[in-house]
């Protein structure tokens, strides 16, 4: 029995280090990216992963929240994330190239 005990803890960190990625992959992506991705809002998954973390942090792994919160991070990672990662840019704050790139490459000032 303590061997179980031992593998659902370990269990439990490994979900909430999971929901936790999740969270902050989440936070750090462009709030536009969402939209052009035609998926929910960023402030929808901001609270969605935030529920998921808290949920996994209180609730023993055996109860239904954290499973629930356990599928919402799976749908953000398997379908919302490589969406966003797909976007010019990765989704991410930084944007590459200089400040002068138009929509087909550098602007040379008409020369």
């Amino acid at each position: 029995m303590q061997g179980f005990m031992n593998f659902m803890g370990l269990l439990s960190i490994a979900l909430t280090v999971f929901s936790g990625f999740a969270l902050i992959d989440a936070a750090v992506r462009r709030e536009d990216a969402y939209r052009a991705a035609d998926k929910k809002t960023k402030p929808f998954w901001l609270i969605i992963l935030a529920l998921a973390f808290v949920v996994s942090l209180i609730f023993p792994l055996l109860s239904f929240l954290p499973i629930i919160g356990l599928v919402a991070t799976i749908v953000y990672m398997v379908d919302v994330r490589p969406a966003l990662r797909g976007l010019p840019g990765g989704g991410r704050n930084s944007r590459r190239g200089s400040s002068s790139d138009g929509p087909y490459g550098p602007y040379n000032g008409g020369r």
